[in-house]
């Protein structure tokens, strides 16, 4: 049995990988569809990520029993052009069809320089940075953004009006490494603040409005009353706004209020809409040159003089990457609540961790 300590479980990726392979197998999704899937949300959790790691999974396959999602549906191309198309994904399991969606767009970038893939009849896909690194891993840029049912404000309001709408980029670099940020528009996940109200753990006050848009950290009516604020006011805003159009407004997705949230209990789908972009930056200059841009350009961004009492400069997404060398080389500490999500997932399936040599606390 892999280790564990006091309130956290150290497991290897390959493990972890092969539990959620099989529970998806299990609940009746397509070998492909399970390893990509997979792929996707235990990455996220080397990264650090976990609000939006495995702990997602048990949520899904409860949407595919419930028949929000469809474990035997594929996706398709319902229109197309040569540097664009826009993918219906017939409810399928959304990380696998956000996988070969950003595929798609990279493949559309190949040969027109820049592609534009959006997605409409989807659900929740996990983190968006995900999607933009699987472009920079492939020597391109990366931009993935989905929207999502109405939880946040928007200045001059009190009530819903937008979701929190993730947005992510991410780019490829020489000698130093890829840069990335993966970022909600709201000035918090609201995964991290179900996190908080799952593990009685206090939030501050700036993340979320009470019914008067007054600001509050009693998370106890949230959703049902409380209601998020963006990030850094009308920028987030304004960026939330964007993240609608591309993915809801050009796709033919559900549009604002008309997405339902993936994680109540509802009889209908969620529909919410993704969009992936790629450049292929060799295309618009030589990749070398590109990538020793990059190097200059990071390398004089953490030469920069440091504040009082800081020891280092951090690129976007240094500390993630940093923190996934670690997971992989000694395993991932799974916190609390990824941890009992898994263990439920288990119950839910009727799959043993132990199989997989994998210690959930159990």
């Amino acid at each position: 049995m892999e280790q564990k300590h006091a309130n956290i479980a150290a497991v290897t990726a390959a493990n972890l990988t092969a539990f959620c392979i099989a529970t998806m197998q299990k609940s009746g999704l397509s070998d492909e569809d399970a390893r990509l899937t997979a792929e996707v949300l235990v990455t996220t959790d080397t990264l650090g990520t976990f609000t939006h790691g495995t702990r997602q999974l048990r949520g899904l396959l409860k949407n595919v029993r419930d028949g929000r999602l469809s474990a035997t549906a594929h996706e398709e191309i319902a229109a197309e052009g040569p540097a664009w198309a826009i993918v219906d994904a017939h409810y399928a399991m959304p990380p696998a069809v956000s996988y070969r969606s950003m595929e798609l767009a990279m493949q559309k970038a190949r040969a027109c320089g820049i592609g534009y893939v959006g997605v409409r009849h989807s659900s929740h896909y996990g983190a968006a940075g995900f999607y933009a690194n699987l472009a920079a891993r492939n020597d391109m840029f990366g931009l993935s953004m989905c929207n999502v049912d109405p939880c946040m404000t928007v200045p001059g309001s009190k009530g819903r009006v937008l979701g929190t709408n993730p947005i992510a980029y991410a780019a490829p670099a020489g000698a130093e490494r890829s840069v990335y940020l993966d970022i909600a528009t709201s000035a918090v996940a609201a995964t991290k603040i179900y996190a908080a109200k799952s593990l009685g753990t206090p939030i501050p006050d700036n993340w979320l409005v009470d019914e008067d848009g007054l600001p509050t950290s009693d998370y106890s009516d949230f959703p049902e009353k409380a209601v998020q604020l963006p990030m850094a006011g009308h920028k987030g805003y304004g960026l939330a706004v964007m993240v609608e159009i591309l993915t809801a407004v050009l796709t033919g997705a559900a549009v604002m209020s008309e997405v339902n949230s993936w994680v109540i209990d509802s009889p209908e789908p969620t529909n919410e809409g993704h969009a992936f972009i790629a450049i292929d930056v060799g295309q618009i200059m030589p990749l070398g040159e590109f990538k020793g841009r990059m190097d200059g350009m990071i390398r004089e961004i953490k030469s920069a003089p440091l504040a009082k009492g800081a020891d280092r400069i951090y690129l976007p997404g240094e500390i993630e990457l940093e923190r996934r060398d670690s997971a992989l080389a000694q395993g991932i500490d799974l916190p609390p609540d990824v941890l009992a999500s898994l263990r439920g997932l288990a119950e839910d399936v009727g799959i043993d961790p132990a199989q997989f040599n994998l210690d959930l606390g159990i």
